[in-house]
């Protein structure tokens, strides 16, 4: 088992926390459109386990 701890106050330099807490002005570029995103979804991997996730609780619930 790990046994090393980490210090749970940090400690830092007035100029460091001034640079940390100033504000970041972006901008979100709301035009831009991806390639793909009118596509049509495919079937994949990730879907399959879904449904695989939900029929094994679906058959549990039968089960009972």
């Amino acid at each position: 088992m790990k046994s090393d701890v980490m210090p749970s106050v940090l400690q830092m330099s007035a100029e460091e926390l001034q640079q940390l807490m100033t504000e970041v002005q972006e901008t979100v570029a709301t035009e831009i459109q991806l390639p793909g995103d009118d596509q049509e979804r495919s079937f994949g991997i990730v879907d399959m386990w879904n449904f695989r996730k939900t029929a094994k609780s679906t058959r549990d619930l039968i089960r009972r």
